[in-house]
């Protein structure tokens, strides 16, 4: 069981463990997908119910073959955020996008930003 909390902290070590748990599944030979990531993550708790809800919140098949996070982090992101909601009762729109996106670049620091819709300054 792990604990969710809607700040950078926290943000930063749900990244770290997605990709632990990437490669946790991979020497499993498991399926690295939201099912079994949340089943990892939460134990029982991870009821039908709950994986359900977080798919429907980031509209994934909870099935599907997850990428890994390094090269595709809008689907992680949209996971993540879900997630994050979910677990804690909030909206979507509450969670706090900017820091989960600062925390994909502190923890992938060589990859590109997510956030494509963000103008840069000059």
């Amino acid at each position: 069981m792990i604990t969710i909390e809607n700040n950078m902290e926290c943000f930063v070590q749900l990244w770290r463990k997605l990709e632990r748990t990437r490669r946790f599944l991979g020497t499993q030979h498991k399926r690295f997908c939201i099912r079994r990531v949340l089943q990892t993550w939460f134990g029982p708790e991870a009821t039908d119910d709950l994986i359900w809800e977080v798919c429907t919140a980031c509209e994934q098949e909870g099935w599907n073959e997850l990428p890994p996070p390094s090269l595709y982090p809008r689907l992680h992101r949209e996971f993540l955020r879900a997630v994050v909601a979910v677990s804690l009762g909030i909206g979507e729109r509450k969670v706090h996008l900017p820091e989960l996106d600062k925390a994909y670049s502190i923890v992938f620091p060589q990859s590109t930003w997510i956030n494509v819709n963000k103008k840069k300054r000059k």
